[in-house]
């Protein structure tokens, strides 16, 4: 009987199918990047559950696959390869893999600060105009609080959009919840309960940020 297979597994065997199908271009793409992309390290991969001992197992499954895809060195060539989705512009907008070593390194960066004074200039700036910047209310706004881990930029390098999870929800929202930062205007929302719900999410709308047009 045929071995049932994983979510993560699904999800890359949907991607490749994706990026086969959708031109030429995006074949060779896909081709080559499977012909120089290297899972995680058995080393990295025990330092990364070491710090992050919750992370979503098909987010582990993911980096068993491909240990990163942002600018992510690979021999001597640097990969930058799309590999997420969200739910920008209908599902079409395309993000890139954080590596382990990205993971571990951006521990040391506190976004719930970040975001927590980004928002405080940007409501004063907009007071003005009558305008506020939105946060989900799933999204706890207490920034010495926050625990999040960014594991996907955008394809405009993350200065449109970033992807967390989210291991201190507010009240309401759910542990693991994946958080979608977008840039102008500024918001936060959650956009899947759960890491698992966002790969669904990504194969229910067929890999749309697979395009021709990014190739």
């Amino acid at each position: 009987m045929e071995e049932k297979r994983s979510l993560a597994q699904q999800y890359i065997d949907g991607l490749r199918n994706a990026y086969l199908r959708a031109g030429d271009l995006s074949a060779e793409e896909w081709i080559h990047f499977e012909g120089v992309k290297q899972g995680i390290s058995a080393a990295d991969e025990m330092a990364l559950l070491k710090k992050y001992p919750e992370m979503p197992a098909s987010l582990v499954e993911l980096l068993e696959f491909a240990d990163g895809t942002y600018w992510r060195q690979y021999g001597e060539e640097k990969i930058a390869f799309y590999f997420l989705g969200s739910d920008v512009d209908e599902g079409e907008y395309p993000y890139y893999l954080y590596s382990a070593a990205q993971l571990i390194e951006d521990d040391d960066m506190d976004y719930g600060d970040n975001f927590a004074d980004l928002f405080e200039w940007y409501r004063d700036e907009m007071e003005a105009a009558g305008t506020d910047i939105f946060v989900d209310p799933r999204i706890r706004q207490d920034g010495s609080r926050c625990d999040w881990l960014c594991f996907s930029d955008c394809m405009n390098n993350g200065g449109t959009s970033r992807l967390f999870i989210d291991f201190t929800p507010a009240k309401g929202g759910r542990k693991g919840q994946i958080i979608r930062y977008l840039h102008d205007p500024d918001r936060l929302d959650v956009i899947a309960d759960s890491f698992d719900e966002y790969l669904m999410m990504l194969m229910d709308k067929n890999y749309a940020f697979i395009q021709p047009e990014f190739f």
